[in-house]
């Protein structure tokens, strides 16, 4: 990356400090993937490298982006409504990918990864048209939003 996309993400939320080992790797891969490699630019600026503070406050998504220095850029407010479908499948999936995976059973692991990819396209296209107009991003950085917010998104248990 030329410097310019997100170069830092921090996720907020009581719900990180409670996850699965699983909802653990999914988040760190997430991220790292994320600040790897992204496209990112906010509606009305000029290219630059930015940080997003994600969070769900409210029953809300909020993305709170910042200049590279920290300075408020703008707080965009998306409803949950439209992913709450998306998430409750993907806590099945994840919680049918651990179940799999302690009988070892690798043919329901395969058929439980294909369903994960499937829903993330979902949610990809999702995010994309959530965020059209406000965040230019590209799929697999829509890909890799959706699953941060699966993640943050977790109910105390």
């Amino acid at each position: 990356m030329t410097g310019s996309g997100l170069v830092r993400l921090e996720l907020e939320g009581e719900a990180l400090t409670r996850l699965s080992p699983v909802l653990e790797a999914d988040r760190a891969q997430a991220v790292a993937d994320l600040l790897a490699e992204n496209r990112f630019a906010p509606a009305g600026q000029p290219p630059g490298a930015w940080a997003l503070h994600l969070s769900i406050q409210e029953g809300r998504l909020v993305l709170d982006i910042r200049r590279q220095d920290g300075t408020p850029l703008t707080a965009i407010v998306l409803a949950l409504g439209p992913f709450r479908g998306l998430i409750k499948d993907y806590q099945m999936l994840v919680d049918s990918h651990i179940l799999a995976v302690q009988e070892g059973r690798e043919e329901r692991i395969q058929a439980i990864d294909m369903g994960r990819r499937g829903l993330h396209n979902e949610g990809a296209e999702l995010m994309r048209a959530r965020l059209a107009g406000k965040v230019a991003i590209d799929f697999a950085t829509a890909r890799r939003l959706f699953t941060l917010i699966c993640v943050l998104h977790q109910r105390i248990g």
